[in-house]
C-alpha cells in the first residue's frame, strides 16, 4: 500500500513542478517593457538605443546615444528628447520634407511620430509636454547616457501599449546640414532650424519585461528556474511509467 502511494506521488509531483516552472513567466504580469534602436534622421550620423520598463504608471527610461552634435555657441550642445505619441508610430523619411529645404523639421516629422507625450528631461525638471523646449534640462554633448524613473501619463501608457510611441532626440550640427539649417526654427524662431530638428528616431516595441536593458539572460538569472523546469519535466516524463508500475503491482496483488 505504501509503495503504491509513493508511486502515485511521483507523477503528481512531476506535473506540479512543470506547472511551477511556468510560473516565473507570469511573475511580471502587469509590468511591461519596450525598446528601440535609434536611427539617424537628417544625416545626423548619430546612433542610439532606448529601453523603457513600465510597472503600473511608473517607468524607468534609459537612453544611450552617441555621434550627436557636440557644441552649440561654444557650449555643450543640448539635445531635447521626447516620447512622441498619437500618430502613425513611425519615423519619417525624407519624403516628409515638404518645403524641400533638405531637412525634416520637427513639425514635418509630426505626421509620422505625433505630438510630444513626455519630455525626457534631467532630474526633477518638467517631464510633461510643457517642458519640451527647456534646453537647460536636456542632456548635452555628443553622447547621451540617460536613466530616469518617473510616472507616465495615461495617454503615453496607452500609446506604448498600442505601438504608436516613438522616441525622438533633437539637435543637428548646422555644419553638416544644407544651407536651410541656419534659417529660423519652426518651433523657436530665435534658434536655427538645426537646433530643434530631429537627429535620432526610434519606434518603441514590446520587449521582455525586466530584461530590456541587455537582451541577454544569464545563467544566474534563470538557472534555478531552469532547474525546476528540468526536474519537473523529468518527473512528468516518468508519469506513464509510474502509473504502469502501479497497475502491474495492483494486478499482481490481486
Amino acid at each position: 500500500m505504501k509503495k503504491t502511494a509513493l508511486l502515485l506521488v511521483a507523477p503528481a509531483l512531476g506535473i506540479s513542478l512543470v506547472a511551477m516552472g511556468a510560473m516565473p513567466a507570469m511573475a511580471h504580469d502587469g509590468a511591461h517593457a519596450y525598446s528601440t534602436t535609434l536611427d539617424e534622421l537628417n544625416n545626423s550620423g548619430a546612433t542610439g538605443e532606448v529601453w523603457i520598463d513600465v510597472e503600473g504608471t511608473q517607468a524607468t527610461v534609459t537612453v544611450n546615444a552617441s555621434g550627436l552634435a557636440a557644441e552649440f555657441d561654444g557650449a555643450a550642445y543640448p539635445h531635447v528628447q521626447h516620447i512622441h505619441i498619437g500618430a502613425q508610430g513611425t519615423c519619417p523619411t525624407m519624403d516628409a520634407d515638404e518645403n524641400g529645404d533638405g531637412i525634416i523639421s520637427t513639425t514635418e516629422g509630426a505626421a509620422s511620430y505625433g505630438a510630444i507625450g513626455t519630455t525626457l528631461s534631467i532630474g526633477d525638471a518638467d517631464k510633461s509636454p510643457d517642458g519640451a523646449l527647456d534646453l537647460m534640462s536636456a542632456p548635452s554633448g555628443d553622447t547621451i547616457t540617460y536613466k530616469e524613473t518617473f510616472d507616465l501619463s495615461q495617454d503615453v501608457l496607452d500609446s506604448l501599449e498600442s505601438g504608436t510611441a516613438v522616441v525622438v532626440v533633437h539637435g543637428l550640427d548646422p555644419a553638416t546640414q544644407p544651407e536651410g539649417a541656419t534659417e529660423p526654427s519652426d518651433l523657436v524662431p530665435e534658434l536655427p532650424l538645426a537646433a530643434t530638428s530631429p537627429a535620432l528616431c526610434g519606434a518603441l516595441a514590446m520587449a521582455p519585461a525586466g530584461g530590456v536593458d541587455t537582451g541577454v539572460t544569464t545563467a544566474g538569472d534563470n538557472g534555478g528556474e531552469m532547474g525546476f523546469v528540468a526536474l519537473g519535466a523529468t518527473l512528468a516524463a516518468m508519469t506513464a511509467a509510474g502509473i504502469y508500475v502501479v497497475r502491474r503491482r495492483t494486478v499482481r496483488d490481486n
